[in-house]
């Protein structure tokens, strides 16, 4: 199974970047824009994976810190469209702490640098420039979530496992 730790968005983050999204459309931008009910910020990406209990007991054993996740900037990799979340130096070092816990159990994962980002659009096209301002948006965040990607009926479900 496809597996990844993330960070679940609180309903006023989602709205706020679901009104964003909209406001790209209204002005030509192109692409596979993610579904509200799949944002989310990615921790650790584990992909294909037979041990979700293997990587729980893992979440279990780093502790989450209380912090806040704020919109800052957006971005992109590539034509990848995101948006990103102010320098958070507690989120930074639980993701250090948990990857390097990952890494200690012999749980795969994709070792990219980790830059925080909700991800928007992909393959992402405009014809002409566009001006439109990420919304101010912040959330605490209470605890991460080991999540199942799965497509079902040609589209990509996420659900959540612990």
């Amino acid at each position: 199974m496809r597996l990844f730790i993330a960070i679940r968005l609180s309903d006023e983050m989602c709205k706020a970047l679901v009104q964003y999204m909209h406001d790209l459309k209204k002005q030509g931008v192109e692409g596979n824009y993610v579904p509200a009910q799949n944002l989310h910020m990615t921790l650790a990406f584990i992909g294909e994976y037979k041990d979700p209990d293997k990587v729980k007991k893992v979440m279990e054993k780093v502790s989450l810190p209380q912090c806040r996740l704020s919109l800052s900037e957006k971005g992109n990799f590539g034509n990848l469209l995101w948006a990103g979340v102010k320098g958070n130096q507690k989120l930074k070092s639980y993701v250090k702490e948990l990857r390097e816990e990952l890494k200690n159990n012999g749980i795969p994962f994709d070792q990219e640098k980790f830059v925080p980002h909700i991800t928007l659009i992909r393959k992402a096209s405009a014809r002409k420039p566009y001006q439109v301002r990420l919304p101010k948006a912040e959330m605490t965040v209470e605890k991460v979530s080991l999540m199942k990607s799965e497509i079902k009926n040609g589209k990509v479900v996420y659900k959540e496992l612990f």
